[in-house]
């Protein structure tokens, strides 16, 4: 499908931020002395990702299999699957495995080990396997010093499946409220992955690939001695929780949706426009943090933010803006047909509303549209 001009509510990219964002994380891990393996389930486009992974020397990391097949398709092959197998996408995996699909898939439980040597003895197939780790009771994975990361190991390695090493995300990194704790986060990320894959190496497994990351971990990790790649992907277009978390700036976000005043609220000094929760996402995720942000922080349409000015709530197509603190706007400042920008909370839930992105400069300009890739 052809763009040729925005309409709102769109998606803005503003790739002069982006670009600063990624040389950032890159300059950072290659001090650090770990490769990168970018989670592009946040951008979902070919050219931004070969934006992240220029001069990397691994892969990529997906989180649906509809992104493998969109990036394979575009001549990535090296790809990890970073969500816990379902048995029945076994056959996909499978089929994609014998297309050339470099395609490493993760679990975390006995049972499911199982079903992967079933589905290898009845597809031929070879799966490459990650076990999953868990650093802080947030998410999936087993812990560390688990006695079923030693039998799932067995189980896949009888079966002829690779037991490539462990992965582990430290979810927890996202309730961190100062900079000590979420180094303290990254070193426990750190620590559990190389615990685990030491624990399978004694026992026999090469599990050469111990993969950690998020970005708030990366971004404060002081050392990553034994991890083999960091898996980020929010960094390539920060958002207001990340901001929150002191991970970047409000200045760093480069994504932002367009939208339209379409009435007031003379009642309560509020505005109406036309990006509700199917334009932003519902997600909350400033809420608990120091700054509630709302669904979203507003700005002029050249992308500056006002003092406090918040999207405060959402319906399906409305979003209702207003001051933080519930105090009236000055609704003769905004008139019926003014353009704003809104924030994100969350770069992946806002984006994933959308089809694709309009690439701007600064002075505002949309000059070029770039699609996303969608689906499970």
């Amino acid at each position: 499908m052809t763009k040729t001009h925005p309409i709102t509510p769109c998606l803005l990219l503003d790739t002069a931020r982006m670009t600063t964002n990624i040389e950032r994380m890159r300059t950072r891990l290659q001090a650090l002395g770990v490769a990168l393996r970018p989670h592009v389930k946040t951008c979902k486009n070919i050219d931004i990702a070969r934006q992240l992974t220029a001069g990397h020397p691994g892969g990529i990391t997906v989180s649906t299999l509809a992104e493998a097949d969109y990036f394979f398709e575009h001549g990535m092959t090296d790809i990890l699957y970073a969500v816990g197998i379902a048995p029945g996408k076994l056959p996909a995996v499978a089929d994609r495995m014998a297309r050339g699909m470099a395609l490493r898939i993760v679990l975390d439980h006995p049972q499911t080990a199982v079903a992967v040597a079933k589905a290898a003895k009845t597809f031929g197939t070879r799966f490459r396997v990650l076990i999953e780790i868990d650093a802080d009771g947030e998410r999936a994975g087993l812990r560390a010093e688990a006695s079923e990361l030693i039998e799932i190991a067995a189980i896949l390695e009888r079966a002829g499946c690779h037991v490539d090493g462990v992965m582990v995300h430290a979810g927890g990194s996202y309730h961190c409220d100062d900079t000590d704790s979420m180094r303290r986060m990254a070193e426990r990320e750190r620590d559990c992955a190389v615990t685990a894959a030491g624990r399978l190496r004694e026992a026999g497994h090469e599990a050469p690939i111990v993969s950690v990351g998020s970005t708030p971990t990366a971004t404060f990790a002081e050392d990553l001695t034994g991890a083999t790649e960091v898996r980020a992907g929010v960094h390539v277009f920060q958002d207001l929780v990340q901001a929150g978390l002191g991970v970047c700036k409000i200045d760093d976000i480069a994504i932002s949706v367009l939208t339209e005043v379409i009435g007031h609220r003379q009642e309560d000094g509020k505005l109406l426009v036309d990006a509700g929760w199917m334009a932003l996402s519902r997600d909350r995720g400033t809420a608990d943090q120091a700054v509630d942000q709302g669904y979203g922080l507003v700005c002029d349409e050249t992308g500056q933010a006002f003092d406090d000015v918040i999207v405060t709530g959402t319906n399906q197509e409305h979003g209702i803006i207003g001051h933080r603190d519930g105090s009236p706007l000055n609704l003769d400042e905004f008139p019926v047909g003014t353009h704003l920008r809104i924030l994100p909370n969350h770069a992946c839930a806002t984006a994933a509303q959308h089809e694709g992105y309009w690439i701007v400069d600064s002075p505002y300009q949309a000059r070029r549209w770039l699609s996303r890739c969608r689906g499970w």
